[in-house]
């Protein structure tokens, strides 16, 4: 009898339980068909109202840095890679040297190389002034740069007298003090400074060539910059060699070479006089 009571009792809390184990599964149930609609609502409302988002293109190129492109395709990019990312043993990459690089390099001729070396030489120019200035404009925007001022007459405001201090704080120690240039070490050496023009000083200046330090403005100001080519130009190159020869404006050392050469074959051929006559 009492076990008949207990089923009964377990029977009566089972049917009891069902309905409450089934409301609870309902609501959630519900619950989660509810949140799946809100969140449907409201990507289809995104959709419908949010501003579109479009993937910006690079911009396109301007008329001179698509001529210079051209150039670059069929000049530069064996060593330099097709966007300009450099290739390795080859050549640099140019992304971020802005046109100043391109107007020292190409414009003095040192670019393209012949071979690879320890230093590009200067030699005669292999695109006209108008493709160097298209080459730069390439460059300059595939990824910015430092750019040389408009115009070639770079120094007519610039201080003769400041611009020799600062000749000689900052650039005699590898150009001489005469602009003669000077070797360096590992076969590189300072060019002379004689058949630079103001853009490819400053150019050279901004860019940083071979071995040469990087002066940003924030080093050298624009109006320093402009000192120190009316100093090259003006007082360098413009001062006359007095009593002969300037033997390339290098410095005592060549006078002294000269001397001692000049002195030596004088005491051979009087030694060799004096032998003759006794």
């Amino acid at each position: 009898m009492t076990s008949d009571n207990d089923r009964r009792r377990g029977l009566l809390a089972r049917l009891r339980g069902r309905p409450v184990a089934r409301s609870r599964g309902r609501r959630r149930l519900g619950a989660a068909v509810r949140l799946a609609a809100a969140l449907m609502l409201a990507g289809g409302a995104y959709t419908a109202f949010a501003p579109g988002v479009q993937a910006q293109d690079t911009p396109p190129l301007s008329a001179a840095a698509n001529e210079g492109k051209a150039l670059f395709d069929v000049s530069c990019v064996t060593c330099h890679g097709l966007n300009g990312q450099g290739v390795v043993d080859r050549g640099p990459s140019l992304v971020g040297v802005g046109s100043a690089a391109v107007e020292f390099q190409v414009g003095t001729g040192r670019m393209p190389m012949v071979r690879q070396e320890a230093q590009a030489p200067r030699k005669y120019p292999q695109f006209t002034d108008e493709q160097v200035r298209q080459l730069g404009q390439y460059i300059q925007e595939l990824g910015g740069g430092p750019q040389v001022p408009a115009g070639n007459n770079l120094h007519q405001n610039g201080d003769v007298a400041t611009g020799g201090e600062l000749f000689r704080i900052n650039c005699s120690q590898c150009h001489a003090f005469t602009g003669g240039g000077g070797a360096l070490s590992s076969g590189k050496y300072a060019p002379s400074l004689m058949p630079s023009s103001d853009r490819q000083i400053y150019a050279a200046m901004l860019s940083g060539p071979q071995n040469m330090p990087v002066f940003g403005d924030n080093q050298i100001s624009p109006q320093e910059k402009a000192d120190i080519i009316a100093y090259i130009q003006e007082s360098l190159k413009g001062t006359q060699d007095q009593g002969g020869f300037n033997l390339g404006r290098y410095g005592p050392s060549t006078e002294g070479v000269a001397i001692f050469l000049v002195g030596i074959v004088a005491l051979v051929f009087a030694s060799l006089w004096i032998a003759g006559k006794s």
